[in-house]
């Protein structure tokens, strides 16, 4: 973990986001007091998608496709 004075960090914004990127935790203080800490988001990582997950959990009746009646009365 890296501590910088604002100061000091205003002008290296870029460099320090570089590192925060590779992992980095970066505190920021202001007359020595920690004011911002810069860290990477931990992102949760998704599961590759599977053909037929929802096998089983859907379902769709023989009719799905049939005309609406009573829809079609009120036009």
């Amino acid at each position: 973990m890296t501590t910088l004075e604002l100061k000091l960090a205003k002008n290296q914004l870029s460099t320090l986001l570089e590192l925060v990127m590779k992992g980095e935790e970066i505190i920021i203080t202001e007359n020595n007091e920690p004011v911002i800490k810069l860290s990477p988001l931990k992102m949760e990582k998704k599961l590759p998608r599977q053909p037929g997950s929802a096998e089983g959990k859907v379902w769709i009746a023989d009719d799905f496709d049939a005309p609406l009646t009573d829809f079609e009365e009120y036009m």
